[in-house]
């Protein structure tokens, strides 16, 4: 009765903070926004150490209350996985799901999407599909946020020719670790904005429309940041 009571407290914490990430951007839109896009550099220095440690407690906790409602919750937990980690998570099919799902995002916006190409290599198991133990949500939300990314970049670039270039992901596991190195031609990223990469005030897309809630409409340019929060804290190596 009393883990009964525990889970639900948990689940209440957890979704009266689900908008956090919505909430945070769109104080950082409005901040730009009040300031002509000129934020102070030791401001900015500041809200990138605050903001760094605010998704990274907040991606903790969340991975804490998930595996322990998951565990000891009402709701049975589903074949092989122990909570939210799945010891025989495919990378690749992952990737195919995330790629799906911001394709259609992008068929909506843009009236066509770019295709994908996969190269898969173990190095250790040849011949055998890679699997890993992981957080699939995780990996999914990287992906899904880098797949954006791409396919915005790639459509802008080439989005008057006939033949769009497909987005090419190649997953490699090694003795050490397993890589996921996505490549797109979408014009690439000048050296000199290379560190701007990982800023929360730093964004390439354009301003989004706002809604009739006066909540502005980003269907390809989310969470970015957020994603490579967890990508920096990830054993899982992602390259782009």
């Amino acid at each position: 009765m009393e883990n009964t009571r525990f889970c639900q407290s948990l689940i209440k914490i957890r979704e009266r903070h689900s908008d956090v990430v919505q909430t945070m951007a769109q104080g950082i839109l409005e901040l730009k926004e009040s300031r002509n896009g000129h934020i102070e550099p030791s401001t900015e220095l500041s809200m990138q150490y605050f903001l760094d440690r605010l998704y990274m407690s907040r991606i903790s906790i969340r991975m804490l209350i998930n595996q322990h409602t998951i565990l000891f919750g009402e709701i049975p937990q589903s074949g092989r996985h122990v909570g939210c980690i799945d010891p025989l998570c495919d990378p690749h099919m992952v990737v195919r799901d995330a790629y799906e799902n911001a394709r259609f995002m992008c068929d909506q916006y843009y009236l066509a999407s770019p295709e994908l190409e996969v190269i898969e290599h173990n190095d250790q198991e040849h011949g055998k599909p890679i699997k890993i133990v992981y957080v699939p949500s995780h990996l999914y939300h990287m992906l899904f946020e880098l797949f954006k990314n791409s396919m915005r970049a790639v459509m802008e670039y080439h989005g008057a020719q006939d033949e769009i270039p497909p987005l090419q992901v190649t997953i490699v596991k090694g003795k050490e670790d397993i890589c996921v190195k996505m490549s797109d031609r979408g014009g690439g990223i000048p050296r000199s904005q290379v560190g701007q990469l990982f800023k929360y005030m730093y964004s390439t897309a354009p301003q989004p429309p706002k809604s009739k809630s006066d909540l502005p409409l980003v269907p390809l340019a989310g969470e970015y940041r957020i994603a490579c929060t967890i990508l920096r804290n990830s054993r899982c190596s992602l390259l782009k």
